[in-house]
């Protein structure tokens, strides 16, 4: 090889050595920055953990290290097998931890009811954290975008809903009269409970908005005397409803319409019911909702309106709304109670039934887990995951008193002046 050959080879080795040693350190680079950003993430969570339970908690995080927050035998352990971005965090929360638990980044031994209570339950948690939950996804009520969000949730199929709901399907809260009433008798004794506050004569017209399976109003026709109409955007439950309304000779005093509640062409109505029902309609829409109430209602008409409400005031879960129920809101109770103020109506009476949603939904997912087995013959883990995290952060809610279930009993014009007097009529 002449001389310049070998310079040539010499400056080629040369500018290898040189991008070797530039790739060296920018990998150097990186690795510390990783390095720091693992540093930073388990500050952020610690600041974030350190206060936001009410009872003690281990959490093992993904690089091996372990921190126990609370005094005590730690009651939970959360393990992190791997950080959530905090920027998914900061983006939103609950969506971010939700989907984490999901996809199993996120293992929770020990009861998800009882830690969800005590996040709740501490004043510094940060489901408190307003920079935490200020970014929250938007949402549409239009009724294109109603009836979608209903069929994304309850046309998952009755066979599903069958394994853990009891036989009469009322997907619900439950009323328990006595600590020994199973769920079917807990449903049975809400239903008649309604009925019943609206002091119910026979041969008039009832009209029930979003009739889930039609248990109310099928018993509203049956057992009361009443001619009942419901209303629901789910095809599986109209179909569902009319087999029964056929099955038991209904006919000619039940009806079922598979339609948006704003655009019945039915009415007037001497009495109105529903159930779970103003929880989707969107906080935009709201005021109409009550609006409709009256509309449909007859001069001195009576409605009892049963529903999910916070006392706190309004609010909206991220991680339920993408998941679970696609356009919820929790109305605040002064917010309802000024809608129907605003839409010409009155309330006679109101009861709050926070303690009976804790126990159906403790119930309901015993159900689901008792039926794991077919569950999982037709779902993944991650949606049983999911499931189980809604049923048992939802009964936590409730056991917090982070949100309630009122009845409003109300009617058009003077307060409950067809109504009896007393509370006592209920009860007979």
């Amino acid at each position: 090889m002449n001389e310049t050959g070998i310079f040539l080879k010499f400056s080629i080795l040369k500018k290898e050595a040189k991008s070797a040693r530039i790739l060296l350190f920018e990998y150097e680079v990186r690795k510390k920055r990783r390095l720091n950003l693992v540093m930073i993430d388990k500050i952020f969570y610690k600041k974030m953990l350190s206060k936001s339970f009410s009872i003690p908690v281990r959490v093992n995080y993904w690089d091996g290290d372990s921190e126990q927050y609370g005094e005590g035998t730690p009651e939970v352990t959360i393990t992190f097998k791997e950080a959530v971005p905090i920027k998914e965090l900061m983006r939103n929360a609950s969506i971010a931890l939700g989907e984490a638990y999901m996809d199993g980044r996120i293992q929770i031994d020990g009861s998800i009811q009882k830690l969800v209570k005590a996040a709740y339950e501490s004043a510094e948690s940060f489901f408190y954290n307003s920079k935490l939950k200020r970014f929250l996804p938007k949402q549409s009520h239009s009724e294109k975008h109603s009836k979608t969000d209903v069929q994304s949730h309850y046309d998952l199929g009755n066979d599903f809903y069958r394994l853990w709901l009891d036989p009469s399907m009322t997907y619900s809260c439950a009323y328990f009269e006595n600590d020994n009433d199973t769920l079917e008798q807990a449903q049975l004794n809400k239903v008649h409970h309604i009925i019943k506050k609206l002091d119910p004569q026979p041969g008039k017209k009832l009209l029930d908005i979003g009739c889930g399976w039609g248990t109310l109003m099928l018993t509203a026709a049956k057992e009361y005397d009443l001619d009942v109409s419901g209303i629901t955007l789910s095809e599986e439950q109209y179909l569902f409803v009319q087999k029964r309304i056929k099955e038991e000779g209904l006919e000619k005093r039940a009806h079922i319409y598979l339609e948006d509640y704003r655009e019945l062409k039915k009415g007037p109505f001497d009495y109105i019911t529903s159930v779970g029902m103003f929880e989707h309609v969107g906080k935009e829409n709201l005021g109409a909702y009550f609006q409709t109430v009256s509309n449909y209602l007859s001069d001195d008409g009576v409605a009892l309106i049963h529903g999910i409400t916070r006392q706190q005031g309004g609010a909206f879960n991220g991680w339920i709304n993408q998941y679970i129920f696609p356009g919820g809101y929790i109305p605040g109770m002064t917010e309802n109670l000024q809608h129907i103020i605003d839409a010409g109506m009155q309330i006679f009476d109101m009861e709050t039934l926070r303690r009976h949603y804790q126990r159906t939904l403790e119930t309901w997912d015993k159900n689901f887990h008792d039926h794991l087995d077919v569950i999982s013959e037709k779902t993944d883990e991650k949606f049983i995951r999911m499931w189980d995290l809604y049923l048992q952060a939802c009964a936590a809610s409730f056991e917090s008193g982070n949100i309630d279930c009122i009845q409003y009993l109300i009617s058009k014009g003077p307060s409950g002046r067809t109504l009896p007097k007393t509370r006592s009529y209920i009860y007979k």
